[in-house]
Protein backbone atom coordinates (compact mmCIF):
# COMPACT_ATOMS: atom_id res chain seq x y z
CA UNK A 1 0.00 0.00 0.00
CA UNK A 2 1.48 3.30 -1.11
CA UNK A 3 0.59 6.54 0.59
CA UNK A 4 1.91 10.05 1.05
CA UNK A 5 1.41 12.82 3.57
CA UNK A 6 0.88 16.19 1.90
CA UNK A 7 0.41 19.74 3.13
CA UNK A 8 -2.42 21.78 1.65
CA UNK A 9 -4.45 24.62 3.08
CA UNK A 10 -2.33 24.71 6.24
CA UNK A 11 -3.26 21.11 7.08
CA UNK A 12 -1.48 17.78 6.72
CA UNK A 13 -3.34 14.94 5.02
CA UNK A 14 -2.57 11.26 4.39
CA UNK A 15 -3.51 10.43 0.77
CA UNK A 16 -3.69 7.20 -1.25
CA UNK A 17 -4.15 6.74 -5.01
CA UNK A 18 -7.73 6.12 -6.15
CA UNK A 19 -9.39 8.01 -3.29
CA UNK A 20 -10.85 11.51 -3.10
CA UNK A 21 -10.35 14.03 -0.33
CA UNK A 22 -12.06 17.27 0.70
CA UNK A 23 -9.43 19.98 1.11
CA UNK A 24 -9.34 23.77 1.39
CA UNK A 25 -10.36 25.67 -1.74
CA UNK A 26 -7.92 25.47 -4.65
CA UNK A 27 -8.46 28.12 -7.32
CA UNK A 28 -8.38 25.62 -10.21
CA UNK A 29 -11.20 24.79 -12.62
CA UNK A 30 -13.11 21.51 -12.02
CA UNK A 31 -12.26 18.46 -14.17
CA UNK A 32 -8.64 19.61 -14.58
CA UNK A 33 -5.48 17.96 -13.31
CA UNK A 34 -3.46 19.48 -10.48
CA UNK A 35 -0.07 18.60 -8.98
CA UNK A 36 0.77 19.08 -5.30
CA UNK A 37 4.51 19.26 -4.60
CA UNK A 38 4.42 19.85 -0.83
CA UNK A 39 4.94 16.19 0.10
CA UNK A 40 6.12 15.58 3.67
CA UNK A 41 6.38 11.77 3.65
CA UNK A 42 6.24 8.96 1.07
CA UNK A 43 5.70 5.28 1.92
CA UNK A 44 5.99 2.46 -0.63
CA UNK A 45 6.63 -1.26 0.01
CA UNK A 46 7.47 -0.65 3.70
CA UNK A 47 10.11 1.94 2.74
CA UNK A 48 9.44 5.33 4.31
CA UNK A 49 11.06 8.55 3.07
CA UNK A 50 10.67 11.58 5.33
CA UNK A 51 11.42 15.07 4.07
CA UNK A 52 13.02 17.95 5.92
CA UNK A 53 10.53 19.64 5.53
CA UNK A 54 9.56 18.33 2.04
CA UNK A 55 10.63 15.22 0.10
CA UNK A 56 12.80 16.15 -2.90
CA UNK A 57 11.32 15.00 -6.22
CA UNK A 58 8.00 13.79 -4.78
CA UNK A 59 4.65 14.98 -6.15
CA UNK A 60 1.01 13.95 -5.89
CA UNK A 61 -1.04 14.18 -9.09
CA UNK A 62 -4.80 14.38 -9.05
CA UNK A 63 -7.98 15.72 -10.58
CA UNK A 64 -10.21 18.46 -9.22
CA UNK A 65 -13.70 16.94 -9.12
CA UNK A 66 -15.79 19.87 -7.87
CA UNK A 67 -15.99 22.89 -5.57
CA UNK A 68 -18.64 23.20 -2.88
CA UNK A 69 -19.35 24.75 0.50
CA UNK A 70 -19.14 22.86 3.78
CA UNK A 71 -21.66 22.65 6.59
CA UNK A 72 -22.61 25.85 8.37
CA UNK A 73 -20.87 26.57 11.66
CA UNK A 74 -22.77 28.86 14.04
CA UNK A 75 -20.80 31.28 16.23
CA UNK A 76 -22.87 32.78 19.06
CA UNK A 77 -21.44 35.44 21.36
CA UNK A 78 -23.32 36.77 24.36
CA UNK A 79 -22.38 39.10 27.17
CA UNK A 80 -24.40 38.34 30.26
CA UNK A 81 -26.41 41.17 31.82
CA UNK A 82 -25.60 43.52 28.91
CA UNK A 83 -28.28 42.58 26.33
CA UNK A 84 -25.52 42.05 23.76
CA UNK A 85 -25.85 39.05 21.46
CA UNK A 86 -24.16 38.24 18.14
CA UNK A 87 -25.04 35.27 15.98
CA UNK A 88 -22.83 34.62 12.96
CA UNK A 89 -22.61 31.73 10.52
CA UNK A 90 -19.71 30.50 8.40
CA UNK A 91 -19.49 28.03 5.52
CA UNK A 92 -16.01 26.98 4.38
CA UNK A 93 -15.22 26.72 0.65
CA UNK A 94 -14.05 23.15 -0.10
CA UNK A 95 -12.49 21.41 -3.12
CA UNK A 96 -12.96 17.69 -3.76
CA UNK A 97 -9.58 16.32 -4.95
CA UNK A 98 -9.16 12.84 -6.50
CA UNK A 99 -5.62 11.41 -6.15
CA UNK A 100 -4.51 9.69 -9.37
CA UNK A 101 -0.82 8.97 -8.72
CA UNK A 102 2.08 9.46 -6.33
CA UNK A 103 5.40 10.22 -8.07
CA UNK A 104 8.81 9.85 -6.44
CA UNK A 105 12.09 10.69 -8.23
CA UNK A 106 10.51 10.51 -11.68
CA UNK A 107 8.78 7.16 -11.29
CA UNK A 108 5.17 6.42 -10.41
CA UNK A 109 5.03 4.43 -7.17
CA UNK A 110 1.28 4.50 -6.68
CA UNK A 111 -1.46 4.89 -9.29
CA UNK A 112 -5.05 3.89 -9.88
CA UNK A 113 -5.48 0.54 -11.60
CA UNK A 114 -7.80 1.55 -14.42
CA UNK A 115 -6.64 5.15 -14.78
CA UNK A 116 -10.15 6.61 -14.70
CA UNK A 117 -11.35 9.02 -12.07
CA UNK A 118 -15.08 8.66 -12.54
CA UNK A 119 -16.83 5.62 -11.12
CA UNK A 120 -18.33 3.30 -13.67
CA UNK A 121 -21.73 1.70 -13.38
CA UNK A 122 -22.49 -1.83 -14.42
CA UNK A 123 -25.30 -2.59 -16.83
CA UNK A 124 -27.90 -4.60 -14.96
CA UNK A 125 -30.89 -6.16 -16.63
CA UNK A 126 -34.12 -5.81 -14.72
CA UNK A 127 -36.33 -8.88 -14.85
CA UNK A 128 -40.02 -8.17 -14.80
CA UNK A 129 -42.70 -10.67 -13.98
CA UNK A 130 -45.97 -10.48 -15.77
CA UNK A 131 -48.93 -11.07 -13.53
CA UNK A 132 -52.50 -11.70 -14.56
CA UNK A 133 -54.87 -8.82 -14.13
CA UNK A 134 -57.66 -10.08 -11.94
CA UNK A 135 -60.76 -8.03 -11.48
CA UNK A 136 -62.88 -8.56 -8.44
Amino acid sequence: MSYAIIETGGKQLKVQPGRFYDIELLHVDPETSHTIDKVLLVSHDNEVTVGQPFVEGATVEGTILRHFRGRKVIVYKMRPKKKTRKKRGHRQEITRFMVNAINFNGQVIGATENGTTTPTTANVEVATTEGSDSEE
